[in-house]
């Protein structure tokens, strides 16, 4: 599946810290009619780096080995790691050592686990008011309530 190779202790604090400092995690609830329910859940860990730093930065995306690059046009890179699985193990490896993002981790970990659980209408509306969390918990500046109603 992901990385054969390990990665250290001392690797995966490394990674936990460019999280806490240069990253983001969150999932988003995107309109979706195609779904079972009318949304997809859409979970992502990113990294950001300056287009100036690629060399470096890319040196970091292989050691991770989980997602994929994106160049923005304002001069940004982004390391998305957006599936589940990759994100099961991202979080794996740097649960123990992050800091500033704790609650993210936590939070992300208790949404993939339920949805894998939704069995109704009510398990969707529960995961959704997870998912509505990381709006109170990250610097969001699109901060808006989601009412779903059947």
């Amino acid at each position: 599946m992901y990385m054969s190779k390990s990665i250290s202790s001392t690797q995966k604090a490394y990674l936990a810290g460019f999280l806490d400092g240069d990253g983001s995690i969150y999932v988003r609830l995107k309109p979706n009619p195609s779904y079972r329910f009318g949304f997809q859940i859409a979970p992502y860990i990113v990294f950001f780096q300056s287009q100036k730093e690629k060399e470096k930065f890319q040196k970091i995306c292989d050691l991770v080995q989980l997602g994929h690059i994106r160049e923005r046009k304002d001069g940004i890179l982004e390391y998305i790691v957006n599936k589940q699985e990759a994100i099961r193990k991202f979080i794996d490896w740097v649960q123990p050592y992050v800091i500033l993002k704790k609650q993210q981790v936590a939070l992300m970990t208790e949404i993939l686990n339920k949805k894998q659980s939704i069995n109704n209408y009510r398990d969707f509306q529960e995961l959704a008011k997870l998912i509505d969390k990381f709006r109170e918990i990250n610097y969001s500046k699109k901060r808006k309530r989601r009412i779903l109603t059947p």
